[in-house]
């Protein structure tokens, strides 16, 4: 037993340091000019793959975070050989994912520009599809806020990060749904993965939900996992719930659509996501949900009109 739970720990703390490195801006940095400005891109390996990336214009500033991000990957680098060792002395063998589960993962890989737009766009970042994916790809844009900007790249760390295969194997459950929360409110903040522990406001309503307690909030997500419905319907309770009980400070939507559809996606079942043109009608729903005045029209309206089923 003892054995096991340095296990789990072990590659909960990989899966965080692998998450650490994939949102660091390293590698061999290139400068390209043109007439009007200096730009900085960075070569670097990924899975024995030479990968070029776009960071942003030149300055000092960018130019020597970046060769400070390259030591600090190499000793992050060295920290997951580390532990990777330790986990072979333990005899650790890393569990293989279904094809099926691959396949959930490829398709929510595929559409994840699509996802993040339509999230981006449920929380009223002032985003278009094109800006969207230029984010995403490490591209400028010239027509969002810096706050706006930050929404979708954090979007994309959290994703990123519940994608990842050590991540998919691990239980959807209260620690990681307070990871989630951390990469999608991350530098916004302070508290941010944390359970709120101030009131806060809904837009639409008078109802305001009451403060979120850690054991409370484990127990009722745990009724929600041992009942006795579908994955699908499961799903759709906890997004509901989470959203409803408002658990974190900011980022409750963000968070809940991501968290659930690491539960759909781990069991194969596909993903959810609220299409953009759709927005207005979920928030209604929403809002009633909230107030006790329907439980059922929005369930039906999630299951029809948000959730993709891959095969």
């Amino acid at each position: 037993m003892e054995d096991k739970n340095e296990i789990i720990s072990l590659v909960q703390k990989k899966q965080l340091i692998e998450q650490e490195l994939n949102n660091l801006n390293y590698g061999a940095v290139e400068i390209r000019e043109n007439k009007y400005n200096k730009y900085i891109y960075v070569h670097y390996r990924e899975d024995g793959i030479s990968l070029t990336k776009y960071v942003g214009e030149y300055s000092d500033e960018l130019y020597n975070l970046i060769l400070n991000n390259s030591i600090k990957a190499k000793q992050l680098k060295k920290q997951i050989k580390d532990i990777n060792k330790k986990l072979k002395e333990l005899n650790y063998v890393e569990e293989e994912l279904s094809p099926n589960i691959k396949l959930n993962i490829d398709f929510a890989k595929r559409h994840l520009v699509d996802t993040i737009y339509k999230q981006a766009i449920l929380e009223g970042v002032a985003t278009t599809f094109a800006d969207t994916e230029n984010i995403i790809e490490g591209g400028k844009v010239n027509n969002m806020t810096s706050e706006d900007v930050m929404k979708v790249v954090n979007l994309k760390h959290a994703w990123e990060f519940i994608l990842n295969k050590n991540v998919i194997l691990s239980s959807t459950d209260f620690n990681l749904l307070c990871e989630i929360n951390k990469l999608v409110e991350e530098g916004f903040y302070y508290t941010a993965g944390k359970l709120r522990n101030v009131p806060v406001t809904i837009g639409g309503t008078n109802w305001t939900p009451e403060l979120p307690i850690e054991s409370i909030i484990k127990e009722e997500l745990e009724e929600i996992f041992e009942n006795n419905k579908n994955d699908v319907d499961k799903a759709i309770e906890l997004l509901l719930y989470i959203m409803k009980k408002q658990i974190f400070i900011d980022g409750n939507k963000r968070t809940a659509i991501i968290f659930i559809n690491h539960y759909l996606i781990s069991h194969g079942k596909g993903i959810i996501v609220i299409p953009s043109e759709e927005t207005d009608n979920f928030k209604n729903l929403l809002i009633n949900y909230y107030e006790g005045k329907d439980n059922n029209n929005i369930k039906k309206f999630i299951k029809e009109k948000c959730f993709m089923k891959i095969m």
